[in-house]
């Protein structure tokens, strides 16, 4: 049989959209109609956005969208996938790593911004990329490389204004992500505000869950001012706070909680924090993986030349210092082991493991 060439391929049978030769609305067009369907105070996509280097818009994606697809691509957020959350480099592959926590951080964003007008697309770009700043080993980089960078290390400020910068993302979606943890000013935008709620809400949860799944902690250990408000399982506790965060908005035109379930917030983090982050066990891996990751910044600021982009350091300068810290914080949790081992002579068996 001869193919007819003038006919488009399908990959299967002819699935029908719409009436053929109908005219696509425009990005412009997209841009308005969104715009009237937002809140008040939600932010507008507009061209190409606010970058730092100017750019021509695209013809389909607004340039919240368009940020969006450029973290989904970059290497920064490939990578982590193998970065822990809580536990370092963990044998289980259903603990949650820095990855799957992006993800849900996204879905809890977005279940908050959607019904209460914001606009989904900026949500969903801050969301995904706010660990992008992240080193192996967690939070126990940011200690770790903070001698090495002036001001110390914040994974929020470094992934936006270090790690992303090549992808030239628009201002408001670098606000959110520089802006998402507690400790640093409040977002410029309503939608980072609720990335800022989502991060918590979702890491609270998951990490709860992944530890009941290890047997750090039971289910029944939930402080009663946690389960009587929201369960004690990860389906009820994420739709209890997500409900209420949807219903306070929508009540006091604020992104807020109330105080209900924003107590029960408090309580679930204050919990995970004394039986989870602190325990003795966790607090000893991570300060070995702070050891391990501090030598290795040292090593290559003293030795650039073993960088992959290494022309032009000067061993001990402001440059390599920077480019140490720049690839180190990108490495994942087993990559940075086996550099450590190869490289400092580490003993696998005394690598950070989870515990």
């Amino acid at each position: 049989m001869i193919q007819d060439l003038t006919q488009p391929a399908v990959a299967h049978s002819p699935i029908p959209v719409g009436p053929p030769q109908r005219s696509l609305p425009s990005r412009a067009e997209r841009e308005s109609l969104e715009a009237d369907q937002l809140a008040t105070f939600a932010t507008r996509a507009q061209g190409a956005g606010n970058r730092a280097v100017v750019e021509e818009p695209d013809t389909f994606r607004t340039c919240f969208e368009r940020d969006l697809d450029r973290i989904h691509h970059s290497k920064a957020f490939r990578r982590l996938a193998g970065k822990c959350q809580v536990f370092v480099a963990p044998e289980d592959d259903h603990l949650r790593t820095r990855l799957t926590h992006a993800i849900e951080v996204c879905q809890v964003a977005v279940s908050i911004a959607r019904p209460t007008g914001l606009n989904v697309a900026l949500t969903a770009a801050a969301a995904t990329g706010h660990d992008c700043g992240h080193g192996p080993a967690g939070h126990a980089s940011e200690g770790a490389l903070s001698p090495f960078v002036e001001g110390g290390y914040h994974h929020a400020v470094y992934g936006a204004d270090v790690v992303l910068t090549p992808l030239n993302l628009c201002a408001e979606t670098l606000d959110a992500i520089r802006n998402h943890s507690w400790n640093r000013p409040a977002p410029a935008t309503p939608e980072g505000e609720v990335v800022a709620w989502a991060d918590r809400i979702a890491y609270v949860c998951h990490d709860f869950e992944d530890a009941v799944d290890a047997g750090i902690v039971s289910p029944k250990e939930l402080p009663k001012e946690v389960s009587e408000v929201v369960g004690r399982d990860r389906r009820s506790q994420l739709h209890g706070f997500i409900t209420a965060m949807v219903e306070t908005i929508a009540t006091t035109g604020t992104v807020a909680l109330r105080s209900t379930e924003a107590q029960a917030l408090a309580a679930f983090r204050a919990f995970n924090y004394e039986r989870i982050y602190l325990r003795p066990e966790s607090v000893e891996q991570a300060d070995l993986a702070a050891k391990l990751i501090s030598s290795l910044a040292e090593y290559y600021l003293t030795n650039p030349s073993q960088l992959p982009e290494s022309i032009g350091l000067v061993s001990g300068s402001p440059e390599a210092t920077a480019a140490a810290v720049q690839y180190v914080s990108g490495m994942t949790d087993r990559f940075a082991h086996r550099v450590a081992m190869d490289l400092l002579g580490w003993d696998e068996r005394s690598l950070p493991r989870t515990a």
